[in-house]
């Protein structure tokens, strides 16, 4: 979608099927030219001015419409597509795509296999919190992990509400082997800002780069 104008994502957004179809193929040979198996496929926002409510329904229809399109596409490429819920609450308003359930029931309509959940735990705890359920039930629709501290959206040992190493945990005891995103505004410099993950990693015993000392 085109930022300026105020969009976030097309895949819902009624009428615009063309220009959706148009950004996922350019998203496409971006990804594939350095090698990115996955592609975020956005939403987009309930129109200016339109009730939520009244336009629901359409927006749904437009959304697994152009899933279906993108995940056969992406197939043939064999990549993954994500679908990630932003909340509501602080974030964006009009964003059309909220909650994990939200999210969940969607890709079950859709019915394509390579269309997976991207979770980001700073979105899921503002609209649902529950955490450790949530992400046991949501685990085998999991494609992606994206943390940041709730409220201020900074480094996960900023002060707030979430407990990351009991998180990051819960994730290895659930089996998570892919990627976990920092989707957060460091509070100083980007380098300082991933201090934490040293931190983490010597407090689990292990040397930069998440290797265990026992195995050097």
């Amino acid at each position: 979608g085109d930022q300026e104008a105020g969009e976030m994502g097309l895949a819902a957004v009624p009428g615009r099927q063309a220009a959706f179809r148009q950004g996922l193929a350019a998203a496409v040979q971006y990804a594939r030219a350095v090698g990115c198996p996955r592609i975020h496929l956005m939403a987009g926002r309930v129109p200016m001015g339109a009730d939520r409510a009244a336009v629901a329904g359409e927006m749904e229809t437009t959304f697994i419409e152009n899933l279906r399109y993108a995940a056969d596409l992406l197939a043939q490429e064999d990549m993954i597509g994500l679908v990630e819920p932003i909340n509501n609450r602080i974030t964006d308003p009009r964003y059309f795509l909220n909650t994990p359930h939200q999210a969940a029931a969607i890709l079950e309509k859709v019915g394509r296999p390579n269309l997976k959940l991207q979770l980001d735990l700073f979105h899921c705890q503002i609209m649902d919190g529950n955490l450790s359920r949530n992400l046991e039930t949501y685990f085998p629709l999991i494609g992606h992990i994206q943390i940041a501290q709730v409220p201020g959206r900074h480094e996960p040992d900023s002060p707030g509400e979430l407990n990351f190493p009991y998180i990051f945990e819960l994730l290895e005891s659930l089996g998570y082997t892919g990627y976990v995103g920092c989707e957060y505004t460091p509070k100083g410099d980007t380098l300082e800002g991933l201090g934490w993950l040293r931190s983490y990693w010597q407090s689990r015993g292990l040397q930069h780069g998440g290797t265990s000392k026992a195995a050097k």
